[in-house]
């Protein structure tokens, strides 16, 4: 028999094993509060334990510093159950049946579920956590169920002993975790409940009596909530909730530590639009989708932030068109940079302007994020081909020949067919743009436009934000036609999360991406894809609805057995081969 006061020898066996041992995944534990002493139900970390994660419990702290380093250090967050959230913080005043709040948890664990929210961490809320979940994230509580109850929520047997059936949503993570009929047995410890989940969640159990038990998120995050205990019902009943949040935890490290190991770009952001109601890069604006602060939460190193112009129609002045006071298309374009390197050097210390693949890469090393600079519609030439030249002294990386109408370069996808294809101005502005080592892109050109401009150019050619026809029929959209051409001629193609050239009715997710993405693969071959967001320019589905959402895509990308060689390429790699070919011509 095993002497279990023999420590000495527990403590032999770990560092005989310590150089061989795997890392697990750590989870986050919402310590419980009363009379002075921070506490938590073995249940919970013993079941965390046996799952195969690391339990460590987190205090009840509003420091948000002390909150953000925790979350740096963990994989995933268990909120823990316990007594009623104070209604005062959702501005509701309390009900005579309210229970017993707990003042000393509630703000701490709101802002630790949005926090780790924003993170893509994965979330398992446990009874009082559901209903954080809930409030902490748009939804809604019931101060006490009572009045419309019909079967008994607050069980009188052991902990142990379920109580009463739920009823579980069969296309629901929920379902395929337990693999079983859709009706399961819980115990039942509560008087409040979730009454409304918000956008971000569907429900996905109930009880008999419509009482709201399970809900997860519709945003394809690692997020789930139930009403009961499984920590203190064990075995198949219990256990497989924890081994589901362990499991998506090693998920999420695995995709965090791969996007410390590759570069992440994304070719098209649009973020500059919004200069003119007064926005902070630097904060986490709500205004935008893209800043430094999302950018972290995503793990994105980089953006092509871009010039747009929009295409005046006949009888329109620019001017009229954009929000600045300026002359004309070129004075706005340089005004928009001008404003990009002001943001920049006002957040030097994070961020930095990168010219070419070695910048990009520098910045990776040095950990600062880095903004390329694009232009979006030729129109900002204001006619003049010498100033081209003057762009390309200001470091753009590629310059979109024309947007939603025909300019004097080409004509658009939404145009009139003004040139029938390119324009002779147009030929020399794509001779130009070879010699000078600017990116030639044709997302929002017409299909003759298109094969115009990949006959005059002598080097591969870009759609920085485009999407395929076949899956979408949008003028937009490249045939597959147009996308073998493309990448005949050594190109790429960057799928963009822009919803109406995802689906043609509905709400694309990143599902629709990802068939996009993986059509063009099929098409065109791994070593010509990649991603263009056009977030801030009416980009941003469910699911990538920001840049705190891109290493979303990376773990969807990872579960589809993706190599992180394939993912490097997708994230940027194949863009900036072809950038560094042209910027040769340097």
């Amino acid at each position: 028999m095993a002497n279990r006061f023999d420590w000495q020898s527990q403590l032999a066996t770990a560092y005989a094993a310590f150089p061989e041992a795997a890392r697990k995944p750590v989870i986050a534990i919402t310590g419980n509060y009363d009379d002075q002493t921070c506490k938590l139900a073995e249940g919970y970390y013993k079941s965390v334990q046996r799952a195969g994660g690391v339990p460590v419990i987190v205090p009840p702290l509003t420091d948000t510093d002390a909150i953000i380093n925790t979350l740096d250090h963990v994989d995933g967050l268990l909120l823990s159950g316990g007594g009623d959230i104070n209604p005062l913080l959702v501005g509701e005043e309390p009900s005579p049946r309210l229970g017993s709040i707990n003042s000393e948890r509630d703000i701490p664990e709101l802002l630790i579920t949005q926090l780790a929210y924003n993170r893509q961490i994965p979330i398992l809320g446990i009874c009082r956590g559901i209903q954080t979940l809930a409030v902490a994230l748009g939804g809604k509580v019931a101060q006490d169920i009572s009045d419309i109850a019909k079967v008994k929520h607050s069980q009188d047997a052991h902990r142990s002993e379920a109580t009463h059936s739920i009823i579980v949503e069969k296309d629901s993570t929920l379902y395929n975790i337990y693999n079983s009929d859709a009706q399961q047995y819980v115990n039942s410890f509560h008087h409040q409940a979730v009454s409304d989940p918000g956008p971000r969640f569907r429900v996905t159990a109930k009880a008999p009596d419509g009482i709201i038990e399970a809900i997860e998120s519709r945003e394809f995050k690692s997020i789930m909530g139930v009403q009961w205990h499984p920590e203190c019902l064990g075995g198949d009943d219990g256990m497989p909730l924890f081994m589901w949040l362990v499991r998506q935890a090693a998920h999420y490290r695995e995709a965090c530590d791969m996007h410390s190991r590759i570069l992440t770009l994304d070719t098209h952001c649009d973020t500059p639009m919004f200069f003119p109601q007064g926005v902070d890069f630097g904060s986490r604006d709500e205004r935008i989708l893209v800043d430094l602060h999302k950018m972290a939460e995503g793990r994105q190193d980089a953006t092509i932030m871009v010039a747009y112009l929009p295409q005046p129609q006949l009888g329109e002045t620019f001017s009229s068109k954009v929000d600045f006071d300026v002359n004309g298309p070129m004075e706005y374009a340089d005004l928009i940079f001008d404003k990009i390197e002001e943001l920049v050097d006002k957040n030097k210390r994070y961020l930095s302007i990168a010219r070419t693949p070695a910048d990009l890469y520098a910045d990776k090393r040095q950990g600062r994020r880095s903004i390329m600079l694009g232009i979006e519609n030729g129109l900002a030439l204001n006619g003049q081909l010498q100033n081209l030249n003057h762009f390309a002294q200001r470091g753009i990386v590629y310059m979109t020949l024309c947007h939603n109408g025909d300019n004097d370069i080409c004509d658009s996808a939404r145009g009139c067919n003004t040139h029938n294809g390119v324009s002779q101005f147009g030929q020399q502005v794509i001779r130009e743009m070879n010699r000078l080592g600017i990116m030639v892109d044709l997302s929002h050109a017409a299909e003759k436009s298109f094969y115009d401009a990949l006959d005059i150019s002598s080097e591969p050619i870009v759609c920085s934000h485009s999407s395929c026809r076949a899956l979408c029929d949008h003028p937009r959209n490249l045939t597959d036609a147009q996308m073998r051409a493309l990448a005949a001629k050594g190109g790429v193609m960057q799928v963009t999360m822009y919803n109406g050239f995802l689906v043609k009715d509905g709400e694309a997710t990143v599902a629709d991406a990802l068939r996009h993405l993986e059509h063009a693969i099929e098409v065109m071959g791994i070593d010509h894809v990649g991603i263009g967001t056009d977030f801030d320019g009416d980009g941003g589905i469910r699911g990538l609805a920001s840049s705190s959402d891109l290493v979303n895509l990376t773990r969807q990308l990872l579960a589809r057995r993706y190599s992180e060689r394939d993912i490097q390429k997708i994230w940027g790699g194949n863009f900036l081969r072809v950038m560094s070919q042209v910027q040769m011509k340097r």
